[in-house]
């Protein structure tokens, strides 16, 4: 079992089990989360807010229970840290935007924060984003960019950058994010975490702060799949159950649209991983491209509609890298969203044709390693194209139909970390989970704590 004699090093399961073994108490491993943030967000930006009193209180209430014999839970003692459109109870809901800053608070925590508190989970706070998660990179105007913890100088990807950012700096094993077009799996990839987008719908979005209804998904990062699945668990209320032998797995790598255009390093990385699975060659999801023009249709048309009356009289005071894209959404002819949902059933079938033949398809998450903070432009392909956008060309095509995707980092020597989705078909969280599980067992993918 994994030492916890440094906690922020440790897992959530490592750290669960010497909690509820009584090796350390749930206070000493709060504290020296604590003492971390204090000694290194003030250059990684991660937090927004902290909870320090609530956290004390709660893993004093795990301790209290430990000692009074009872069970405190599968995730005992465990720090978490949920991005910032995540309700928590008695603070406003801020979804990275200034105009919510004075808003009501909370009056409870959302749905699947709160499960994860139930399971004996201690909350440290509220994580940055970018601006109503709209953005790649996490260049928050209001609250300042997070920078990844392997090079300062670089974005830690978005929108839920600080999630990302504060499991590879050792500030929280498992924090929570959301993911419309690959907010959760880009940060992942950028910052060298493990990162979950389960099946649309597959937890309760009730309790945080909408983007695109039809395509927002929650999802959790760790730095490791067995905390990875062990908070699926929990957020989704079943009882966390190991992960099983990925068995004889039918593999392929996406070809197309997702091997063109992306750096050698971000190919590289999907062959490393293809190689250790035994991929069975070359898939094409036909469209894809088409796909990505359409998740932009449906992103623009939705966020500017929930946002339309708020931009009427308090434009002024949205994010400039937002409040432009929001209000060209507000004006999308409706034509043209109509069309981008009838594309989708039809590029739904398609996948579903690809899982009867394969059980993972593997794909970049990125196009190249992290940008530098600021930075405009990028040569993708040979063409200098806007940063921004196509941080996401190859996770938009997968999230617009809602497919489950575990996010596995990959190094490469003295290199940033770059991300491979393995993609599974609807409801089969279970098979990329394991197939994660096989490649950090070989020594394919991994995350590690910076120092």
């Amino acid at each position: 079992m994994q030492s916890v004699a440094v906690p922020h090093r440790a897992s959530a399961t490592a750290i669960a089990a010497a909690v509820r073994g009584g090796r350390i108490s749930a206070r000493a491993v709060l504290e020296d989360h604590l003492a971390r943030i204090a000694a290194h967000d003030g250059v990684f930006n991660c937090f927004t807010t902290l909870t320090t009193d609530r956290a004390r209180d709660e893993a004093d209430a795990v301790d209290a229970k430990i000692a009074a014999g009872g069970d405190a839970g599968p995730l005992a003692g465990v720090p978490v840290a949920v991005k910032n459109l995540y309700d928590i109870a008695g603070l406003p809901t801020r979804a990275g935007s200034k105009l919510y800053r004075d808003a009501a608070p909370a009056m409870a925590d959302a749905p699947v924060l709160a499960r994860l508190i139930d399971a004996g989970a201690v909350l440290l706070g509220a994580l940055n984003m970018d601006e109503f998660a709209y953005g790649f990179t996490t260049e928050n105007a209001h609250d300042g960019p997070t920078r990844n913890p392997h090079d300062v100088a670089r974005s830690a990807g978005g929108s839920s950058g600080g999630s990302a950012a504060a499991v590879a700096a050792g500030f929280a094993p498992i924090t929570l994010g959301s993911d419309t077009n690959g907010s959760i799996r880009l940060p992942a990839a950028l910052c060298g975490v493990f990162g979950l987008k389960p099946t649309y719908g597959a937890l309760d979005r009730c309790g945080t702060f909408p983007f695109v209804d039809s395509l927002d998904h929650l999802g959790p990062f760790a730095r490791c799949p067995e905390d990875i699945a062990r908070a699926f668990d929990v957020m989704r209320g079943v009882a966390p159950t190991p992960i099983g032998d990925a068995g004889e797995m039918r593999v392929a790598t996406l070809g197309g649209w997702f091997a063109q255009q992306a750096t050698p390093a971000a190919l590289d990385a999907v062959r490393l991983v293809a190689a250790a699975l035994g991929a069975q060659g070359e898939a094409v999801l036909p469209e894809a491209g088409r796909a990505r023009a359409a998740a932009f249709c449906i992103t623009a048309a939705e966020g500017g509609a929930l946002h339309f009356e708020m931009l009427k009289t308090r434009a002024e005071e949205y994010d400039p890298a937002t409040r432009p894209r929001l209000m060209a959404g507000a004006l999308l002819p409706a034509h043209i969203v109509q069309a981008a949902q009838r594309f989708r059933a039809w590029f739904a079938a398609q996948a579903a044709l690809l899982f009867e033949r394969y059980d993972a398809l593997l794909a970049p998450v990125t196009p190249c390693a992290a940008p530098l903070i600021g930075q405009a432009r990028m040569m993708l392909g040979g063409k200098e194209v806007p940063v921004r956008p196509n941080l996401g060309l190859y996770t938009q095509p997968i999230s617009f139909i809602g497919l489950p995707v575990v996010a596995v980092p990959v190094y490469a020597a003295g290199a940033l970390p770059l991300g491979v989705q393995i993609i599974t078909a609807p409801g089969r969280e279970a098979v990329g989970l394991a197939l994660a599980k096989r490649l950090e067992a070989d020594g394919v993918t991994r995350a590690a704590v910076v120092p």
